[in-house]
């Protein structure tokens, strides 16, 4: 019997690692593409290629990794006319709002014109294929700011009055009328995209505006990977910096094999250009300050930090993701991480 097979790009990093592995498991074969973009926009340790490395060691012909830019219409192609798809999962992207403005037409290439580069290559040779892609809560831009907040001992939280309060941001924010970041703006166009995929061509395409994603496998650099580069800061003796909101800024936070089990899901009932916010959700959110004294906790040490009054421009003061919707459509997912379980997997099995 063939195995079906699951084009994975950015098949070395965190969400891409996770997927490979899970769909391994359930039987795929699979082809990755990853050309450790990471290492170049975040430097040498955040590189991704210990991990491609790796996976290759594991599962030596189950795996193919092509290292190819997937904004290079002709090698994209000829990866597409080499193998038949049932599953694309498009990870690959620059993924800073903060190192976009530093290249604008990198960032927006790579997140924008790589992902229709995909999407078309799909509507040519596998259009009966599932696709899912990894958008990003910057979409909404900062207009989570201007929503009630309270501030607390060692965060901040939302009114207790407000519609948000008991399940956090649900789709219906609106993605107009504010600052998103150079990174925002790029992961925008290719949302929409994908949806349009879905909607006029009919393909089955499903969209996750992801909150912070994590796990041992994330190579966390300052610019991004906030649990992990915090951990690694702890556990190293590294100072961390702080930016703003005094540390109390909130985020919730999806272990990455949650987050590809919902893929998981969603392969076995597709849509047509849905989208989903996804992440941690009330049942995994934390504070910076929260999550240095967890940590501090877990490892025995003291982390050793520093605080910038200036926040990172339009970054989120408190971000938790509604995910009442997924569940919705897909009753059988359940979360398998929470912070805690999150924090103490980071400590001991953590790439640092």
């Amino acid at each position: 019997m063939t195995r079906k097979v699951v084009l994975i790009t950015g098949s070395s990093g965190l969400i891409g690692s996770e997927s490979v592995r899970f769909f391994i498991d359930k039987g795929f074969d699979i082809v990755g593409i990853d050309n450790d973009m990471r290492g170049y926009f975040f430097g040498k340790d955040a590189s991704t290629k210990w991990q491609g490395t790796l996976l290759k060691k594991e599962y030596g012909k189950r795996i193919t990794q092509y290292a190819v830019d997937i904004r290079d219409l002709t090698k994209i192609e000829d990866v597409f006319k080499a193998h038949t798809f049932d599953l694309i999962i498009h990870t690959a992207a620059q993924p800073s709002h903060d190192w976009a403005a530093k290249e604008p037409i990198t960032d927006f290439t790579v997140n924008a014109n790589g992902t229709l580069v995909i999407l078309e290559n799909m509507r040519k040779y596998c259009p009966s294929a599932v696709f899912i892609f990894t958008s990003t809560n910057k979409v909404y831009g900062d207009t989570p700011n201007t929503l009630p907040l309270v501030e607390q001992d060692k965060r901040y939280e939302i009114s207790k009055t407000h519609a948000f309060y008991d399940e956090g941001i649900d789709e219906s924010m609106s993605i107009d009328h504010s600052k998103r970041s150079i990174f925002g703006v790029s992961k925008t166009a290719a949302d929409i995209m994908v949806q349009e995929y879905g909607k006029y061509f009919g393909l089955n395409t499903t969209i996750f505006r992801c909150g912070c994603l994590t796990g041992p496998g994330h190579s966390g650099a300052q610019l991004h990977g906030f649990l992990a580069y915090l951990v690694r800061c702890i556990a190293t003796g590294k100072k961390y910096h702080i930016f703003g909101y005094k540390g109390k800024q909130v985020r919730d936070n999806i272990h990455a094999y949650d987050l590809v089990n919902a893929f998981w899901h969603v392969y076995q009932k597709p849509n047509k250009g849905e989208v989903y916010n996804m992440g941690g959700s009330r049942h995994s959110n934390i504070s910076i300050l929260e999550a240095i004294e967890k940590i501090e906790k877990i490892l025995g040490k003291k982390a050793i930090y520093s605080y910038e009054n200036e926040n990172r421009n339009g970054d989120h003061i408190w971000y938790i993701s509604s995910v009442t919707k997924f569940m919705k459509d897909y009753p059988n997912w359940k979360f398998k991480y929470d912070i805690d379980s999150i924090l103490a997997e980071l400590c001991s099995h953590g790439h640092y």
